[in-house]
């Protein structure tokens, strides 16, 4: 066994010597390495020229820009030259190609610029049920860094927490985002009470605030039954409430199937549809 392991051994060592030799015996030929070094080096040089002539179109292009925002004209520029209309035919294009990046980048809200560009003024339309309803507009400052500088958020609206919480110099689209979600959340609540009394004139609201997340109602079940309903939205970023309460005399009342399908619905549902839903099983009168 020993005798084998040498012998296959010296054969693979013998082999690799072979291929060795072979490979020496065939060297790249100078004149080769040569034309391809020089092929890199044109290529380069192309990519070079083709660098600058884009800076330069760039410097130029962004000159142009300036000078639309200042209502200035370029001194060195004939302005009725076809190559002047062109290139300020590709400043608007570009102009118009950063505005739609930025528009894709903080998730479709409209965007315009402000300050020649130093800022910018998002706004956030909101609705419910298909409904436009309000828009709500930010200012920010985005040099030297991204900061709010005007709204008309609501004041109950935790905007300062939430700018925190996303921090607006790398998470301004989750800013954006959770911001739309409670405003939406908001007007959602309000129109959803604004139904309820349309279609539910029986149906009295005891009380409620400013942000439409806590709402108290009174109404009738079969046999005059009057009931008072908590409705409790404490996770401002939703429309549904997290709580619901029912409090009635009849003790008995409290323990039937039918009050706990009235818990659920009114937690599963707006509240108008709740109702309704309610009215066709026969909860409420």
């Amino acid at each position: 066994m020993e005798g084998a392991s040498s012998n296959g051994v010296l054969s693979k060592l013998s082999l690799l010597e072979v291929e060795a030799r072979s490979r020496g015996s065939h060297p790249q030929p100078q004149q080769s390495r040569v034309k391809e070094l020089k092929a890199k080096v044109e290529a380069l040089k192309t990519k070079r020229d083709q660098l600058k002539a884009e800076l330069q179109t760039h410097k130029l292009l962004q000159r142009l820009r300036l000078s639309e925002v200042n209502h200035s004209e370029e001194e060195d520029m004939d302005e009725d030259s076809e190559s002047s209309r062109v290139l300020r035919l590709m400043a608007r294009h570009s102009e118009l190609t950063d505005l739609l990046r930025a528009h894709r980048l903080i998730g479709g809200y409209e965007v315009v610029k402000t300050h020649q560009g130093k800022g910018v003024c998002m706004s956030i339309a909101t609705g419910y049920e298909g409904v436009y309803l309000d828009t709500y507009n930010l200012e920010m400052d985005t040099n030297p860094k991204v900061r709010i500088s005007r709204h008309n958020i609501p004041p109950f609206i935790p905007l300062d927490t939430l700018a925190e919480q996303s921090d607006l110099q790398t998470g301004i689209r989750t800013f954006l985002d959770t911001l739309s979600q409670h405003l939406n959340a908001y007007v959602g609540r309000r129109q959803q009470l604004k139904l309820m009394k349309e279609q539910h004139k029986s149906v009295e609201v005891m009380e409620s605030n400013i942000l439409c997340s806590m709402l108290v109602l009174m109404f009738t079940m079969p046999e005059q039954v009057a009931v008072l309903c908590l409705l409790d939205y404490k996770d401002l970023s939703r429309c549904l409430p997290t709580q619901v309460k029912l409090d009635c005399e009849d003790e008995k009342l409290t323990d039937s199937p039918q009050w706990k399908k009235s818990c659920s619905l009114l937690l599963e549902l707006p509240v108008h549809r709740a109702l309704t839903a309610m009215k066709k099983m026969g909860t409420v009168v």
